[in-house]
């Protein structure tokens, strides 16, 4: 038996995407002054042109790394690297969990690529790295949202390859370290880490993709939102704040604002240990309690932003746990992502603070207890 806990967290919002505002967040504090206005305006390009600036500086990209905003989040930018770019090499495809298995589906049966060598693990687990080759280009995903996994660095991937290398890193970026020279194509969303608004993505082209940009031309046709070359150039527009359609320039304040936040608590480091530091609230939990597991068994493969969780209790537990912490207003969105193993999955990126999951977590131990005895 468990006592009910007496304090709820300040901020109960556990959600992987859209993730928890940052601490102090206050919609009010926002600059307003270009809504209405247009976002090819002077102004309006020139804030656009800002948020890349500031994102490039605190994540330490190499300077003659191109980066861009684009359409539909991080699905519009990956899909948009995938059709711009596959097709000249064999493709191999790295996954462990449902995001990345999309890519491969799209890989084989959109693109409908010739040769595509598939290479893949259950969740919780990371597929044997040493099975790409990376004489073809590889498509893979950093951080699995829905599987607790992520690939825990770079050395696997050779200075000297042949091919490009295309990573989904959307809920990897701002909470680890990226190795940007291993990477040709990297994807993003502000909706993850920095806890932004939806439906805008960033897209990160290394000098070697921009090669292929322009030197490759997709056999099947393009719609416009994924269109990146102009009579066989880089439309470099994009990546200077003039965008394919229309952004929110609320959203873009939005993210300004998370940006400028980051940098206050100490840029990437400081977002990389807050990050850390939940993972370990959590982790010092599983240790304490035998009746919740880490879907991903190896710490060392075990992600420090999506934390998935299996506990003793069949699907409709699950269900009435998950529903008694929001009825509680102790945490929400904590189920499993749809696809994924019955079980919790817990956001643990740098705006959530310790102290709240540490709160939560007494909540889910009161919760478990009463859906276990059926109180």
């Amino acid at each position: 038996m468990s006592l009910k806990p007496q304090r709820k967290p300040n901020c109960p919002n556990f959600s992987s995407g859209p993730c928890a505002k940052r601490p102090g967040y206050n919609l009010s504090s926002l600059k307003k002054d270009l809504l209405g206005r247009s976002h090819r305006s002077k102004e309006g390009k020139a804030r656009l042109k800002k948020a890349i600036e500031k994102t490039k500086k605190i994540l330490g990209m190499p300077a003659d790394y191109m980066l861009g905003i684009v359409p539909a989040s991080d699905t519009g930018a990956f899909e948009m690297a995938m059709w711009s770019l596959l097709g000249p090499k064999p493709v191999d495809v790295f996954y462990f969990e449902s995001f990345g298995k999309t890519w491969a589906d799209d890989i084989e049966k959109q693109l409908k690529l010739p040769e595509v060598n598939v290479i893949t693990a259950d969740y919780g687990f990371l597929p044997d790295l040493k099975q790409i080759n990376f004489d073809h280009d590889v498509v893979l995903t950093w951080n699995g949202t829905t599987s607790g996994v992520k690939i825990p660095g770079g050395d696997f991937i050779p200075t000297d390859r042949k091919g490009l290398v295309l990573c989904d890193a959307t809920s990897a970026v701002f909470a680890m370290e990226i190795p940007w020279e291993k990477l040709d194509v990297v994807t993003f969303s502000w909706q993850k880490v920095l806890g932004g608004e939806a439906a805008h993505g960033m897209l990160v082209l290394s000098p070697r993709a921009v090669e292929r940009i322009e030197n490759y031309t997709p056999p099947l046709p393009l719609p416009k939102i994924f269109r990146l070359a102009k009579k066989g150039k880089l439309i470099k527009d994009i990546f200077e704040g003039s965008t394919i359609n229309t952004p929110s320039m609320l959203c873009t304040e939005d993210y300004l604002d998370a940006l400028d936040w980051a940098e206050k608590i100490g840029g990437l480091p400081a977002l990389i240990r807050r990050s850390k530091e939940n993972l370990q609230v959590i982790e010092n939990f599983v240790e304490a309690h035998d009746w919740i597991n880490f879907l991903a068994a190896d710490p060392a493969v075990r992600s420090n932003t999506s934390v998935c969780l299996i506990v003793d209790l069949d699907a409709e537990q699950l269900k009435d746990l998950v529903g008694l912490l929001e009825a509680e207003e102790a945490a929400f969105d904590t189920a499993s992502y749809r696809d994924a193993p019955s079980g919790l999955r817990f956001w643990c990126g740098a705006t959530v603070d310790k102290e709240n999951l540490a709160l939560a977590m007494q909540w889910l131990e009161w919760a478990y207890h009463e859906v276990k005895t059926g109180a």
